[in-house]
């Protein structure tokens, strides 16, 4: 499944910190800092989270942004870079999903190179310094942003999705409290944990894979499939918002070390036309991209039905029994395909856009425009039932 003598290098920049209600040590672990700007969106404001987070750091000065919609825009980035530049933290703490870390992922970018526009730094560009200290703190198990070090933003000029790469826009630390999950709504914890799942399998199967990647997308599957459902039919399932916290965070060290594919190509592509929810996005894509990929990952896909628990001694037949499983997954938790936005005129430039990808080359199946094509009909057909 993976060449033992295949040459790799692994690196996660960002400390980790893993307690249920580690919120209440926040006061003690920004204690060394006195100007915070808080970066976060409206519904963590709604849901009263940024308010415990005020409540603990009620001695400190700090500025807040929250203007950030559920994919980062460019001109969002620049107003948080703008605010950031006025007030001077010592600290950015970004709170939420990965909207939000991402954001903060870029005003670090802006800051550290001086730049006014997020378009200079699009691509595999190099920040050779951090300029300020940065805190993740997630409250959806989905993105895994907290241990990434890439941004992705829209470009509003283009619509398109563009990312930024660096080990020094990654967060410092992240604080993994699996009680700030509590309060994510059931669609989003259904989009946010099949989005860790599709990231884990990515992860698992892009050419890029190594045995470290395997490892810890193999052990996030087995977390995301055993506490999925729980969290999204029991939101209370403390145990179970844990498995989905540490299988997002693991799915986002593999895949940050590894890499994803064609989903995520055809995922972004669809996000930055339409501003998309992300991780409904990939839910929907998951299985029509592993039925292109079978025949060149069937004994990986059969090790995903075995963590199943599904008969995987015939590699071909395990891996559609993987695909099927998928399908009834998302079923289960109310992820449809009739609320999929896409609209049969835009497919060609879709299929453009995920070519142009900068995952499409770790695709474990090559694909072209008239693949994407192909697929994006196909989903298309299943959208119109």
């Amino acid at each position: 499944m993976q060449d033992i003598l295949k040459k790799f290098s692994f690196s996660i920049p960002t400390k980790l910190e893993y307690e249920n209600n580690y919120i209440k040590n926040l006061g003690k672990t920004v204690s060394s800092y006195d100007r915070i700007l808080i970066i976060t969106d409206e519904g963590l404001i709604e849901a009263g989270i940024l308010e415990t987070v005020k409540n603990h750091i009620a001695d400190k000065k700090y500025s807040i942004y929250s203007d950030i919609g559920s994919n980062p825009k460019d001109y969002q980035v620049e107003e948080g870079a703008e605010i950031a530049h006025d007030f001077n933290p010592d600290l950015l703490l970004a709170v939420g999903g990965g909207s939000p870390i991402d954001c903060a992922k870029g005003i670090e970018a802006l800051i550290s190179k001086n730049e006014e526009s997020i378009s200079e730094l699009y691509g595999k560009r190099t920040i050779s310094k951090k300029k300020i200290p940065f805190i993740a703190v997630p409250t959806t198990a989905g993105s895994g942003s907290e241990v990434t070090f890439s941004a992705v933003i829209t470009d509003t000029d283009t619509r398109v999705k563009k990312s930024i790469r660096s080990k020094n826009i990654a967060p410092d630390l992240s604080l993994l409290d699996p009680s700030l999950t509590v309060s994510l709504p059931e669609d989003l914890t259904a989009f946010s944990g099949m989005d860790a799942f599709t990231h884990a399998i990515e992860a698992f199967t892009a050419k890029t894979s190594t045995v470290v990647t395997n490892a810890l997308a193999i052990h996030s599957m087995k977390l995301i499939l055993k506490n999925l459902e729980k969290a999204v039919n029991d939101p209370e399932d403390i145990e179970a918002r844990g498995g989905m916290l540490l299988g997002s965070t693991l799915a986002g060290i593999s895949f940050n070390n590894s890499d994803v594919a064609s989903v995520h190509c055809m995922a972004e592509s669809l996000g930055g036309k339409y501003d998309a929810p992300h991780g409904f996005c990939n839910s929907i894509i998951l299985p029509f991209v592993m039925e292109h990929n079978k025949d060149y990952c069937a004994k990986k896909y059969a090790k995903v039905a075995q963590l199943m628990g599904l008969d995987c001694s015939n590699p071909s037949k395990g891996a559609e029994k993987a695909i099927e499983k998928i399908r009834k997954i998302n079923q289960r938790i109310g992820i449809d395909a009739e609320k999929m936005q896409l609209k049969k005129e835009d497919i060609g430039e879709l299929a453009e856009r995920s070519v142009d990808n900068l995952s499409n080359e770790s695709n474990p199946k090559p694909m072209d425009k008239e693949d994407y094509v192909r697929l994006f009909y196909k989903i298309l057909e299943e959208k119109e039932k």
